[in-house]
């Protein structure tokens, strides 16, 4: 008997599964383990929107109730003037609209270069960005402030331009070496058959290996957006003034004087555009992480 006869190997054997309690015990625990990680991702989500819907007293009421006694949808509407949550919210898709495109093109180019046209010393410059890695975010921010307030050689300041906040994102090792490894499992006779029929490394690029990218293209896009627009310490120290504040920004800005649940109703509509993007892309993450990953 072959193992595709018993089906796949696990780790519980299908007698285990099929007599006894097995049963009842792999079923309770499924459930359970389920359950439990439902209530662990949606337990937070749930409480942020129906807290928005609360008052300030039932908001702060302890312990809290599952559901608002009045609902009242005021709440979102005065977040969205109070907060001028239109303009921050324009800014913010800028901001990540443009970054996405920055690494889109850029960090393209570079995994491209790095993983076919394998310049000199490729491997010491790719070991170099993974090194980054291990640097704590924290530790940049000072020469990245110094850099920004003085950009070398131009020698002109980046506080409250778009490239304060564009620039930064492009240099993202983890970007770059996704993309490579993904380009590392396109067949190299596709590259061999571009250079018969005449194409250079540029055609190669755009008519075989993007095509062909797209799940991969489609969490990097997924990892850039998310990143713009969940940071915080960045955008506030290069971003200061109330007309290029991002939404995570602004709401801070705002949340001193604001009643509690109208500043939750002001995130929750902060995180809608995210959850779309997200649920549009849903399908590239496993299958762009995965595909070339395992040879056949």
């Amino acid at each position: 008997m072959t193992t595709r006869e018993y089906g796949p190997r696990t780790l519980l054997s299908h007698t285990q599964l099929t007599r006894g309690r097995g049963p009842a015990v792999y079923w309770t625990l499924l459930i359970a383990i389920v359950v439990i990680f439902t209530l662990a991702f949606i337990g937070p989500l749930y409480w942020m929107v129906t807290s928005a819907l609360k008052t300030g007293q039932e908001v702060a009421q302890t312990p809290p109730t599952l559901f608002p006694a009045d609902p009242d949808p005021q709440n979102y509407i005065d977040a969205w003037n109070n907060l001028t949550l239109g303009k921050l919210l324009f800014n913010t898709i800028y901001y990540a609209v443009g970054a996405l495109l920055f690494q889109l093109v850029l960090d393209t180019a570079a995994a491209y270069a790095l993983s076919k046209l394998r310049p000199i010393f490729g491997n010491v410059v790719l070991g170099a960005m993974l090194a980054t890695l291990m640097i704590p975010a924290m530790v940049l921010i000072v020469p990245q402030y110094l850099t920004a307030i003085d950009l070398p050689i131009l020698h002109i300041s980046l506080l409250d331009s778009p490239f304060a906040i564009w620039l930064p994102a492009v240099a993202n090792a983890f970007n770059i070496f996704l993309l490579k490894r993904f380009f590392d499992s396109v067949p190299q006779d596709l590259i061999y058959a571009g250079i018969v029929d005449g194409a250079g490394p540029l055609r190669i690029l755009w008519s075989i290996i993007l095509p062909i990218s797209r799940p991969i293209l489609g969490v990097v896009s997924i990892f850039a957006v998310t990143a713009v627009w969940k940071d915080f310490l960045w955008p506030k120290l290069v971003e200061p003034s109330p007309e290029t504040r991002t939404i995570s920004v602004g709401i801070y800005a705002f949340a001193g004087g604001t009643p509690q649940n109208v500043v939750i109703a002001a995130a929750v509509i902060a995180a809608i555009p995210t959850v779309i993007f997200f649920l549009i892309f849903q399908r590239s993450i496993m299958a762009g992480l995965t595909t070339g990953a395992v040879k056949e």
